[in-house]
């Protein structure tokens, strides 16, 4: 009767909206592992607001990204497609990257704008810049962009503050090539970057747009990608020095506040039970970094690798009045979200091959997950080797494993890069309920279940592959330096010059 009387609210409320299209607000974290946040149970993690949104909300705890690295994984977020049919491989977009997210991908923006959609996007892009900044977000469906469009690491940062009152940044970061810019829409607004008052910037910025689209009576989505937690922390006067985990913890908490203060402007606005926030991550923590890295929790290994601790983040949906607050460990992924934006707002799907399943009855009603399966592909996926892991319900099957140098320093000798490319025949296979850690391999001699398990995982590897069509690799386009955006193009020497 309970349940019937909560759906019954849900399409009363979504009825009422429907005069009014909901709004969209996706925060994206950077290098955060799952055992990061409070509410995933850091015990001294400083996140008042993310906690707030999980007790509120809906937290899953078997959410994943599609890569363990950045680049492939923002662009199967955006457009609900593996990297690898996109192109968004192998690895990561640079400064000076001749490739970017080819324009003939939909991303969520752009299936919402035919609808009215206010868009913007701010933080870190890590699509592609390109010749003239051709695929910037203001080429991918966005109205308006204020952000570093790559890594805030790719560039050099020894003589940089990232911390006050004038804490230089920790390592050399990338050398050789421009300092990092900040860009608004398209134009260059500052290089180097100010670590000190980014943040604020972001959170000004993100406001302002919320506040513009309410009085427009415009529906909006905001896409927040932050630059926190990835190497070298930062944090401004407001954050710094006031976590318990140093550098990392402070950067943590400088976003948190940004989704607090964002949180509390939906609130002043009237919009806050109109509009689905959701949070999660591109993947894993980068354990090489030690305590400045992350913290996976109790999955093993971290970013770079198919362990679950490379791929699996946390995820909160929070819609006050609408969903329910709980834990779901109902499986889900980053491409289930465009489709559920599109199914909310009424938007057409793009005519494509799409990897993502609506979640709105599992947001809404608590009910069963689509999805039924979770691909893993490492971070130069190939043909040869396809896929390197498959989940099917609450097992998973290494097929094959390999460290990571992002994941190097932990005692665990399969993490780090010494652990070369292993072929698993047959394949590893482990209940993540029993054992999230990936620790012990379920026996296949006189276990007739887990051979049933195996036959039935490998069937749905083989139709997933069938239907893979590996599209044209942007990252292998390779770099020029010449499209490293510079404030100053006609300025020598280069790159030491290109400072405004």
């Amino acid at each position: 009767m309970a349940y019937l009387l909560f759906t019954c609210l849900v399409l009363y409320v979504l009825s009422i909206c429907s005069a009014s299209p909901p709004n969209f607000v996706l925060f994206f974290a950077d290098d955060l592992g799952f055992g990061d946040l409070g509410c995933y149970g850091h015990p001294s993690s400083l996140t008042p607001n993310l906690d707030r949104l999980a007790a509120g909300g809906l937290r899953f705890t078997d959410f994943y990204c599609t890569s363990p690295v950045c680049s492939p994984s923002r662009a199967s977020l955006l457009t609900g497609r593996y990297q690898t049919r996109s192109g968004i491989f192998p690895g990561v977009f640079y400064p000076g990257s001749i490739g970017g997210l080819p324009l003939n991908e939909t991303t969520i923006a752009e299936v919402l704008k035919p609808l009215g959609y206010a868009t913007a996007a701010v933080g870190k892009w890590h699509l592609g810049y390109g010749a003239n900044g051709t695929f910037l977000p203001t080429q991918q469906g966005f109205d308006q962009y204020l952000g570093i469009p790559y890594s805030h690491d790719q560039g050099p940062c020894q003589n940089l503050t990232c911390f006050p009152p004038d804490v230089k940044c920790f390592g050399l970061c990338d050398v050789g090539v421009v300092t990092v810019p900040l860009v608004h829409n398209d134009k260059i607004k500052q290089q180097p970057v100010n670590f000190l008052d980014l943040e604020k910037s972001y959170s000004d910025f993100a406001t302002n747009f919320i506040i513009a689209s309410v009085k427009k009576n415009q529906p909006f989505f905001l896409y927040y990608p932050s630059h926190h937690t990835h190497y070298p922390q930062y944090a401004g006067t407001r954050a710094a020095g006031h976590s318990l985990r140093g550098p990392f913890g402070d950067a943590l908490f400088e976003f948190d506040s940004t989704i607090g203060n964002l949180i509390a402007t939906l609130e002043q606005m009237g919009v806050i039970n109109n509009t689905l926030v959701f949070f999660t991550a591109d993947n894993g923590p980068e354990l090489m970094r030690m305590s400045r890295g992350g913290n996976s929790g109790p999955l093993r290994c971290g970013k770079g690798t198919t362990y679950d601790g490379g791929m699996r983040e946390p995820a909160i949906a929070f819609w006050p009045g609408v969903i329910r607050p709980g834990v779901t460990h109902e499986m889900a992924s980053t491409l289930d979200i465009l489709p559920t934006i599109a199914s909310l707002a009424g938007a057409k799907l793009p005519p494509v091959i799409l990897d993502g399943f609506d979640m709105t009855d599992l947001l809404f009603h608590k009910g069963k997950s689509k999805r039924e399966a979770m691909m893993f592909y490492p971070i130069d996926p190939n043909e040869k080797y396809g896929l390197f892991a498959v989940r099917l319900g609450k097992y998973k099957a290494h097929f094959y494993t390999r460290g990571a140098t992002h994941s190097a320093t932990t005692p665990d000798q399969d993490c780090s890069d010494f652990a070369v490319l292993k072929v698993h025949d047959p394949p590893l296979i482990f209940d993540l309920e029993a054992d999230p850690s990936e620790h012990y391999p379920l026996p296949l001699d006189e276990r007739p279940d887990i051979q049933a398990v195996l036959v039935q995982i490998k069937k749905v590897k083989a139709q997933f592959e069938a239907t893979m069509v590996f599209g044209e690799s942007q990252i292998s386009k390779g770099e020029n330096p010449d499209l490293e955006p510079c404030c100053s193009p006609g300025c020598s020497p280069k790159p030491t010059c290109c400072h405004c």
